[in-house]
């Protein structure tokens, strides 16, 4: 990636910085992902995140049975309702994870400078100078040297919850690992992690696709985040998933954390969905100071080809704290300048004490972030990147942005069916909010009608400065026609209710009329 300028205003006013920031009715462009759980799974305690501005509720499969997760699914339906809030659902699969499980529930203390055997016999007891592993090639996989750690909730680098160690021998299925530092392991299962090596483990174990095809399926989820190391895993997963019929509409998001994921980068975006950047544990693979360059570049080519990217661990401090690192609220304003879609929250919210505080925090970083991030560079990068000739639907969603830009416009309203549009304008990055107004399609197997358009509407709550508003169906003449005459007044009177559309505004629209598409601009009355 050649080197850019950097995507900011300048130059800032120091008065400004001054200046409190003001409420607006969208909390910020970039959107929140939370992971629901422990202490963020009471329909009261969800119904603050959605109103604080969370618009993905992530599931984490990695614990917790699927009843549990069922219970707070239902929480989160029954918060959506009372708040008026949009939100999807992400459901997050294990993937090829090294497991250590501890049967004994009890802590178990490892003492720096002992020695502790990882055997793949599952049938022993985990104990301080023994570890049972769920994988029986590690002794292939590993030499002499390698480092692996040990952790409850991938090292945070506190280092007394989590062991750091370093292989002194192989033999046989056995590696014996000489330990680094004095932790306490609690809890009934650890993950490990050992830095660069092949698991020969699948990407969607038999215990995912079971989840997938039980709680994904009854729950139409919007979003499966995908431990993804080669473009056939997500090849894999969408086979799995428009097998199951209901799932076809899924987007699947590459969860890039390891370097075979970083390696064929390339391939995977081009196949997936939307990519997550797991930095928790891309900091293990790689050197801490290579991580923030993986970010750049990844994002840059996220955004260029118009695909959502989530940055993940920004505010760890924030699980039992409330407020964040000055560096973590400097690396949430970054991951916004480098150009991030949405922000994901883990153990901030999943188990940490102040999920609503975190999220309504990160979301006024992000907002004061997108103020100075530089539209007008990002623009003339993304339209040349594009190239000539552009295509139709390409040229369109660019004259949009520029159109609302030169004119000032409060907001863009695009009407859309798949989505599509309206992610294309998203991806140019318009300093205003877009309203995509996604007109439902009504549509029958000979059997039964059926609707679509709520999948369209949840999944672009991913994407930067997308606002989904579902249209009523019941105008199917006027849809056809292409006269959405009557659907514009109502995101017109939406926006107005909101406050984002005042007396005097303009107001960008691009629709379908008959066979071509139209950028119109409207300045609205009193």
């Amino acid at each position: 990636m050649h080197s850019s300028p950097l995507l900011l205003e300048e130059p800032i006013r120091m008065a400004s910085i001054l200046e409190p920031s003001k409420p607006t009715f969208f909390p910020a462009m970039t959107k929140i992902v939370g992971t629901l759980g422990l202490k963020s799974r009471s329909v009261d305690t969800i119904s603050r995140c959605l109103d604080a501005g969370m618009s993905v509720a992530r599931f984490d499969f990695s614990w917790g049975d699927p009843e549990y997760h069922q219970e707070t699914l239902e929480n989160l339906r029954v918060a959506i309702k009372s708040t008026k809030k949009l939100c999807a659902v992400m459901l997050d699969t294990v993937g090829p994870e090294l497991q250590i499980e501890n049967k004994t529930d009890h802590p178990i203390t490892l003492e720096a400078d002992t020695l502790v055997v990882l055997t793949p016999d599952q049938t022993k007891e985990a104990g301080s100078n023994l570890l049972p592993v769920n994988f029986n090639g590690l002794s292939k996989a590993v030499k002499k040297g390698d480092t692996i750690f040990i952790g409850k909730y991938l090292f945070t680098g506190s280092e007394t919850a989590s062991l750091w160690l370093e292989v002194s021998e192989v033999k046989g299925e056995d590696v014996t690992c000489l330990v680094k530092n004095t932790a306490t392991l609690s809890g009934s299962l650890f993950t490990a992690h050992v830095s660069q090596i092949h698991i020969d483990l699948p990407t969607l174990a038999d215990k995912d696709k079971e989840v997938i095809s039980t709680w994904g399926v009854r729950n139409n989820i919007d979003f499966l985040s995908l431990y993804t190391r080669h473009v056939e895993d997500i090849r894999h997963a969408r086979e799995f998933l428009s097998k199951l019929g209901d799932l076809k509409q899924t987007h699947i998001y590459a969860k890039i954390e390891n370097i075979e994921g970083l390696k064929h980068f390339d391939e995977i975006l081009r196949e997936a969905d939307g990519i997550i950047l797991a930095r928790g544990n891309l900091g293990i693979e790689l050197p801490p100071e290579k991580v923030f360059l993986f970010q750049k570049a990844a994002i840059y080519k996220c955004n260029m080809v118009g695909k959502p990217v989530v940055v993940t661990r920004v505010v760890d401090s924030m699980t039992d704290n409330l407020r964040p690192t000055r560096a973590e609220a400097t690396d949430v304003a970054n991951a916004v300048l480098d150009g991030s879609d949405a922000i994901l929250l883990g153990a901030e919210t999943l188990r940490g004490q102040y999920p609503v505080e975190t999220i309504s925090i990160v979301g006024k970083i992000c907002a004061e972030a997108e103020k100075v991030h530089n539209q007008d560079l990002y623009f003339k990068k993304a339209v040349k990147y594009v190239g000539e000739p552009m295509s139709h639907l390409e040229s369109i969603a660019s004259s949009a942005v520029r159109a609302a830009i030169k004119v000032k416009a409060s907001v863009i309203i695009c009407f859309t069916s798949s989505g599509r549009a309206a992610r294309l304008i998203a991806k140019y990055r318009p300093i205003m909010p877009v309203i995509s107004v996604v007109i439902p399609q009504l549509k029958t197997n000979q059997l039964r009608w059926t609707f679509t358009g709520a999948f369209e509407a949840r999944q672009s709550l991913i994407v930067r400065g997308l606002f989904p508003m579902l249209a009523d169906p019941r105008h199917p003449a006027e849809s056809k026609s292409g006269t959405n005459e009557s659907i514009l007044k109502v995101a017109l009177d939406h926006g107005k209710a909101f406050g984002i559309i005042k007396p005097h505004d303009r107001v960008v629209v691009c629709q379908k009329v008959a066979d071509s598409s139209v950028v119109k601009i409207l300045e609205l009355e009193d």
